[in-house]
């Protein structure tokens, strides 16, 4: 059967606030629960950030769920260090940290190092380089690496008996068929699921089969249609910001700057937008009946205490039915 989780929005919510939410959602019947990982939020209207490896601690000790996250080594994080950070919440929380997912990252939060920010193709070899010394790491190896990242004999002392597995993240099909070959698992970001199906095709014909998927569906539901639009213009318009401009921008206001002219009916071609719990269980019911093994989902709107008992009540249980 298919988890359902809670994705833990940083970009949106003070940790302290966001840790109750996860509270809230395990005890409304969620399974397991992800974590972004920014620098930066997308918008100066969602006007948070917190480091999302010290919350994960804080979160789990206060949580019984299993968790995921999502990270992008190589820029605003060595991999020596994101490896470190990942098997100390491992060896400390048995089995709970369900999976590490690694991507190429965003400008947005990785240009705060000064680093240069390359093309895609740069930064997949980037990124492969990357997990194979957090394998490594992992595994309990020392590790020397030279290339686009150096990595001079280190070794991970404190790490999990079972090392976490590392999940690729993907949102194109090209890039699900680059991760496929070796990644212990995909993260994906949801949308229409025939778009989702074709995704996960690509993962596994191109070395996936078997592995499990992992889907994050963003979606914005509220008591009243007006209600459920106006969040979902106040706090997600920025995702209209399609191609490589949304790796690209630099700063929060940039994606404000490129989306302010986006429209309502903009916003739901790109997400869900709706106040009838029908309409979202039908959905989200579509997209697990591909055959996912976790769908996660990231409420766009700020009112998640709302969202997490009706959707606890009502929503979850059809999925599961």
């Amino acid at each position: 059967m298919t988890k359902i989780g809670y994705h833990a929005s940083h970009e949106q919510f003070a940790p302290s606030a966001l840790r109750r939410y996860v509270q809230q959602a395990e005890a409304a019947g969620f399974d397991c629960a992800k974590s972004s990982d920014h620098f930066h939020p997308w918008s100066e209207r969602q006007a948070q950030s917190g480091f999302a490896w010290s919350w994960l601690g804080a979160t789990m000790q206060a949580t019984s769920l299993p968790f995921g996250i999502i990270s992008a080594p190589g820029y605003r994080y060595h991999p020596a260090v994101l490896a470190q950070a990942a098997a100390t919440i491992g060896e400390m929380f048995p089995d709970r940290l369900a999976w590490l997912a690694l991507g190429s990252g965003e400008n947005l939060n990785e240009s705060i190092t000064g680093r240069a920010w390359p093309e895609k193709a740069e930064r997949n070899a980037l990124l492969k380089e990357c997990v194979d010394v957090t394998r490594a790491l992992f595994a309990g190896e020392t590790v020397t690496h030279r290339g686009r990242i150096t990595v001079i004999e280190a070794k991970l002392w404190s790490r999990p008996e079972t090392p976490v597995p590392i999940f690729g993240a993907a949102v194109t099909e090209e890039t699900a068929a680059f991760v496929g070959g070796w990644a212990d698992g995909l993260l994906m970001t949801g949308g229409r699921p025939d778009d989702i199906r074709k995704r996960i095709e690509a993962f596994r014909e191109s070395g996936g089969e078997g592995k499990p998927v992992v889907v994050q569906d963003a979606i914005c539901w509220a008591s009243t249609e007006d209600e459920a639009i106006a969040l979902g213009m106040d706090q997600w318009v920025w995702a209209v910001v399609g191609g490589d401009a949304a790796w690209d921008l630099r700063r929060p206001k940039d994606f404000d700057a490129a989306s302010k002219h986006v429209s309502e009916d903009d916003l739901r071609a790109l997400i869900p937008v709706s106040s009838s719990l029908q309409f979202h269980a039908d959905r989200l019911s579509e997209i697990v009946e591909l055959g996912i093994d976790e769908l996660h989902l990231l409420q766009v709107g700020r009112n998640h205490e709302a969202f997490i008992d009706t959707f606890g009540a009502h929503v979850l249980p059809r999925l599961r039915a």
